[in-house]
């Protein structure tokens, strides 16, 4: 049986499980041929760790590309994540020109802030940048955070109902992107999930889970890999979403008997095989 094909544009920091450390673990597992566009090689993550070290790869990006097209490679699907700049946005939106066929998945992560801030080094003209490359996707999944900045919000409001995620839902779904799956939503104090929306079906749903109150880095992107895996293994955009919620709140409970010591990331690892069980 030939295998799907994915291509997974982000950075790869080289110790801290998170973008490509992840992505490429994940998806590999769950059967699907994952090909790495890294856009810069960091020594570690930046989330607690200092004086790591940073090399931006755009350079050499476009030769990745006028190789790829000369070997007539194509994908099933394109999945991006953390893009350091506005020049790393302009690559992928050109990239996704190219590589894109009638048939391509396109998975779009806006990873750009979170906690009601943009990260470092961005600013609203990111923001909005990063709006015309979800413009082209199939799917997106921002945080509540990063939707806000996306939509020309000013801030992220301190109090959140559910009527309000789902509002937020709907706003994107009308920049006509197909599929909008809104995470750290929650309906309660002590829940948290997704909302979202699949524009093809009309179905505006949600799926909570207990919160557990720690917090990992990485945990977006776990939550990103398992769900363009299983939007890619034939699940719908609802299965896809609790796949992915489940799947990152086992790995979440699978570090908390060591949190202290492995507070830089969650352990994915061990919990792979009841994902792959999932999509089988």
């Amino acid at each position: 049986m030939k295998l799907k094909r994915l291509v997974t544009i982000q950075d790869l920091s080289c110790f801290g499980k998170c973008s490509l450390t992840v992505a490429l673990p994940i998806i590999s597992a769950c059967g699907i041929e994952t090909a790495v566009i890294p856009t810069a090689l960091l020594s570690t993550h930046t989330g607690g760790f200092q004086n790591y070290t940073f090399l931006d790869l755009i350079d050499e990006l476009p030769k990745i590309t006028r190789h790829w097209e000369s070997l007539g490679l194509q994908f099933d699907a394109i999945y991006t994540g953390y893009l350091g700049s506005e020049r790393h946005i302009e690559f992928v939106c050109d990239f996704i020109d190219r590589f894109r066929t009638k048939n391509t998945l396109v998975f779009v992560d806006p990873a750009m802030g979170d906690n009601g801030s943009l990260y470092p080094g961005f600013d609203r003209s990111y923001a909005l940048k990063m709006t015309q490359l979800c413009k082209k996707a199939d799917v997106i999944v921002p945080n509540l955070t990063e939707a806000v900045f996306m939509l020309g919000k000013d801030q992220v409001p301190e109090n959140c109902n559910p009527s309000y995620f789902e509002q937020i839902v709907l706003q994107l779904s009308e920049l006509g992107i197909p599929k909008v799956l809104l995470t750290g939503a929650s309906n309660s104090c002590n829940s948290l999930g997704v909302v979202y929306k699949n524009s093809e079906t009309g179905e505006v749903d949600s799926y909570f889970k207990d919160r557990i109150p720690l917090h990992f880095h990485g945990t977006g992107d776990v939550f990103s890999s398992a769900c363009v895996a299983s939007l890619i293994s034939g699940c719908s955009l609802k299965e896809s979403a609790i796949n992915a919620v489940d799947f990152t709140v086992d790995c979440i409970q699978s570090t908390l008997d060591d949190a202290e010591e492995h507070w830089y990331s969650v352990k994915f690892e061990q919990c792979l095989p009841k994902l792959i069980q999932r999509l089988q």
